[in-house]
Formats: structure tokens, sequence, C-alpha cells
């Protein structure tokens, strides 16, 4: 069994991007960073990606509204940022508020500021493998883990377990790609899948990502398989000093002895969602660059 290792590759991922970044003319690329509120959560994931930012070398704007701000306010700033020249992409960090609708705001944000990768646009080309557009970061993340660890989809079947937009869905329409890293027969499991463990084991790539602690175990695995474990799990555990500990969606005492490759929790998929979006920042600017030339 080999352990994939999210860290170094994302690590590695940011060194590249550090000298692309000093290697391009004019500003630095520039990223907008909104959070709404003080979710504990949220706020360490900004502070991660706030941190990315500066040692690649990314200019970050960060905005922190209160968790009262009205839905028209929200969608106020957001257009703000869109009209600003001097910001190439846009984040508004979720989970947002109750009482704001999550997908109307990622829809606010203008297509070619999308660096989260949900606006419809986006989805949209990503279906129809249009590569000026923005994939979202995970499921971008999962795509480079697996190429940077010698694992070939062509005519493998990848089995998704999951089916939101945010991972499940674009994963999926990634591995079906017609390209020399994708090429895949792809199955997506979903709450509603009958026979469950019939399906992931005739996976040769088990991607779990439904937000269930350790779900996945041993009987669902083929041996020799490669898992790729999405899931980020708070669990109680009275032996830590939090009360808790993170895990996955799969067991993996039980499944990794089986697997040819696994991804551990945390240091697996979590470090490259964070790579992919200073990936899609840069991405932003030279495609804004391109533009100022055309024109």
């Amino acid at each position: 069994m080999e352990l994939i290792d999210g860290n170094k590759i994302a690590a590695a991922i940011i060194a590249e991007l550090k000298a692309q970044v000093a290697a391009l003319p004019g500003r630095k690329p520039c990223i907008a960073l909104v959070r709404v509120g003080e979710d504990p959560a949220s706020v360490s994931y900004v502070k991660k990606k706030e941190l990315a930012c500066a040692e690649i070398g990314i200019a970050s704007q960060l905005l922190f509204p209160p968790v009262t701000i009205s839905a028209d306010e929200l969608f106020a700033l957001v257009d703000k940022l869109n009209a600003d020249p001097d910001v190439d992409g846009i984040l508004v960090q979720s989970p947002l508020p109750k009482h704001l609708n999550e997908v109307a705001v990622f829809r606010r944000i203008a297509a070619h500021k999308d660096v989260d990768g949900f606006h419809t646009l986006n989805l949209g080309k990503l279906a129809q493998e249009d590569d000026t557009g923005f994939v979202a970061c995970t499921p971008a993340g999962i795509m480079e883990l697996l190429q940077r660890s010698g694992v070939k989809l062509a005519g493998k079947h990848v089995v998704m377990l999951g089916r939101s937009l945010i991972v499940g869905k674009p994963a999926a329409l990634l591995a079906l790609q017609r390209k020399p890293w994708a090429n895949a027969t792809v199955t997506v499991c979903h709450s509603q899948t009958a026979n469950l463990p019939s399906i992931t084991c005739q996976a040769d790539v088990l991607i779990a990502a439904i937000g269930k602690a350790e779900f996945v175990t041993a009987d669902m695995v083929k041996p020799g398989a490669v898992v790729i474990d999405v899931g980020v799990n708070r669990v109680p555990d009275l032996t830590k000093k939090s009360g808790y500990r993170l895990t996955g969606d799969v067991h993996f005492s039980t499944v990794a002895p089986l697997c040819s490759k696994i991804t551990p929790v945390p240091g697996g998929v979590g470090p490259m969602t964070v790579a992919m979006l200073m990936q899609n920042t840069l991405k932003a600017r030279r495609q804004s660059l391109i533009q100022v030339g055309n024109k």
C-alpha cells in the first residue's frame, strides 16, 4: 500500500506557481477572499488560502462582512469586486449563513472571476471540455493527485461516491474527459443507489465524497484499488485535547491494507484544494492579460 501524500504534491505545485507568478508581466494576480461571519472552520480555511497567496506572490483582498449581512448587501459587494479591474478572482467561502442562498451568490460572481468553479457557465464549459473555464478546486485537486501519483485512468472503472456540484459531478466529468490523463469509465453512486457495495467493489479507483465518517469499509473495496478520500469529518475523541479527531469518509485502518494507493485524512485531498485555487487565480490573471492584449 502506498500513501498518496497530498501535502508533498501540493507543496510542489505551490513552488511551480511561485515561479510562474514571478515571471508574469505587470501586476501580480489578485484574489478577493470573502468570509461571512466567524465560523471557526471558515476562519481556518480562509487563513490557509491567505497564507498560500503570500507564499506564491498572489495578492489577496480580505473581506469579512458580518453574519447579519443581507443578500442584497452581499450581492452589492460581489458586484463591486466583479467591476474591479485589479481583482482577478473572487471566492466566497462556504458555508454561508442559512439566510443566504449559496447558489445565487456563486452565480453572482462573474464567470471569468469564478476561481472556485461553481458558476453555471464554468460547469457548462467543464461538460463541453472547454479549457477556458474554471474547474472546482477539489475535483481538480483529485485529478492532479492521481496524475502525479502515476495513476492512469484510461479504461479504468472510476466509482464516484457522491453527486454534489462541489465534488461528485465535476470529478465524474473530469474522469470522463477525452484527455490523456482521463478516459475512464465512470459510475456515480449516491444515497439512493441500490446494492452499493456490489458497485464500489468493481472500482479500480474509488472516490469517496459523501460526508459520512468512515462510511466506506473493507467489504466495499476491491483489493488493489486506488482510494481517494475526500471527506473531512469531526468525530468525538476524548484522548485528544480538542475532544475530537478528523477522519475521512473511509475507514482507513481496515481499508488501507487492501489498497494499492490511498489518501490520508488529513493530508490528502485537502491541501490540493488550496493549491488548485491558487492555480485558478493565476489562470484568471493570464486570461485577463490576453483580453487586454486583444483590445
